[in-house]
């Protein structure tokens, strides 16, 4: 290995560590890219204020676009990881299940990015472009140690069921196939299915937490069983920045996630 490749695999670790717990190597990510999509939607309006509560909660990390990262730096509380989203749509496209690139890694390099993230959907109409960018990403992740997470789905007229063991099992694998570093998926329902998408993808695996759920239990439930099958985290977004107590449910799904609590325990934090 030369010096110069040696400060690249330095460089992606010390990176690494930044938006993952050191400790046990999981992460638990708070996804807020969601304005670009959807607009200023509850929860991310007051940016630097929804980022304190969930660093005071103990996420390790956070997923913001490019422009809102000004409007949501913090010059004080807890530090957080900073990864920077480089895939986009807005919900009035017509193409539901495709997803551009607006930002590059060397930009997000310039910003103070700890990693970048894109997201892919795969069995659509789209899935070429979206899996040709990721090469080209992957690609330029490695020649400047940037960490890379791929947000990778199910998503196309033909995919009926985005929960399906066996296309989870296929997105995960491509996640590690074209590089990533950390995989973010669906979570498949039972711990035993999705213990097969952990063992195939070899790369970590973090679930992602859907739509608005309509119980804390329900969700903490699902934390708890995706780390028991072998996954390494999560990264929820609209579960967390839009609930009634944003520190609460960061702290009791960081206790699953970080300190191995049981759903009771962590439950006692929401109170």
């Amino acid at each position: 290995m030369t010096r110069q490749e040696g400060e690249k695999v330095l460089g992606k670790s010390v990176r690494m560590e930044r938006i993952m717990d050191r400790g046990t190597g999981r992460a638990v990510i708070v996804p807020m890219d969601h304005g670009i999509t959807m607009g200023p939607i509850e929860g991310l309006v007051d940016m630097r204020s929804t980022i304190d509560k969930v660093a005071q909660g103990g996420a390790t990390a956070i997923v913001l676009h490019k422009g809102i990262i000004p409007y949501s730096h913090r010059s004080f509380g807890r530090d957080i990881g900073l990864i920077v989203h480089l895939s986009a749509s807005t919900k009035f496209s017509k193409r539901t299940d495709q997803k551009i690139l607006v930002t590059t890694v060397e930009e997000a390099l310039k910003i103070g990015a700890d990693a970048v993230s894109i997201h892919v959907n795969i069995g659509n109409d789209y899935e070429n472009e979206m899996l040709e960018d990721f090469g080209d990403i992957s690609r330029r992740c490695n020649e400047w140690g940037m960490p890379l997470l791929v947000m990778i789905y199910p998503r196309g007229k033909d995919m009926k069921d985005a929960y399906d063991p066996d296309a989870l099992k296929v997105c995960a694998r491509v996640g590690t196939e074209l590089g990533a570093d950390i995989i973010k998926t669906s979570y498949t329902g039972d711990i035993d299915t999705f213990r097969e998408v952990v063992r195939g993808a070899q790369a970590p695996v973090v679930i992602a937490g859907g739509p608005k759920m309509d119980s804390d239990e329900k969700l903490l439930q699902m934390v708890r069983d995706s780390i028991d099958a072998g996954g390494k985290g999560v990264s929820i977004g609209r579960n967390i920045f839009q609930h009634r107590n944003v520190i609460g449910i960061t702290k009791a799904v960081s206790g699953i996630v970080l300190e191995d609590m049981e759903v009771e325990e962590a439950m006692q934090l929401l109170k």
